[in-house]
């Protein structure tokens, strides 16, 4: 992991200068991957249906639920140069 680290540190400050915002689906991938490599596993209850960002974040990163850090940084990596 400490060689993944400073190239994930890198993908998330070049996220914040994409050309173009990338669409809805995308960005949910991008956080969902950033939470599972700084967070590990989603916890916490999911968020009722009035908040619906909250709900689709929780359900996006649950769906990583199991991935280790190390594959999620690498994911993140690849997803935000593959938008450079």
């Amino acid at each position: 992991m400490t060689q993944l680290k400073p190239q994930f540190d890198q993908a998330v400050a070049r996220s914040k200068q994409l050309p173009e915002r990338p669409d809805n689906m995308t960005l949910l991938q991008i956080y969902a991957l950033y939470k599972q490599a700084s967070v590990g596993d989603v916890d916490g209850d999911r968020p009722g249906f009035t908040d619906m960002v909250g709900r689709a974040k929780w359900d996006a990163w649950n769906l990583l639920k199991g991935r280790t850090a190390e594959q999620a940084m690498q994911d993140y990596i690849d997803l935000i140069e593959s938008l450079q």
